[in-house]
């Protein structure tokens, strides 16, 4: 499941629009629907949608084991 996917639908959870969540990072709309369209986000852009979101990201490498980085 790529991460454009999983925003969107934490999007569509809380109800909100691709340019809302722009207005809530305060950028430009184009830039939010650019990283969907190329699933580019940095960690950085996660923690930040997560934020504006008021929910939590995580992002980890998970072992077999059950051990994770």
């Amino acid at each position: 499941m790529s991460l454009s996917y999983k925003i969107k639908e934490l999007l569509l959870a809380k109800g909100i629009t691709a340019a809302d969540l722009a207005r809530l990072l305060k950028t430009p709309s184009s830039n939010i629907y650019r990283k969907l369209s190329q699933d580019n986000f940095r960690e950085k852009d996660l923690i930040e949608i997560a934020e504006a979101l008021d929910c939590k990201y995580e992002g980890f490498f998970f072992f077999e084991n059950d051990g994770k980085i």
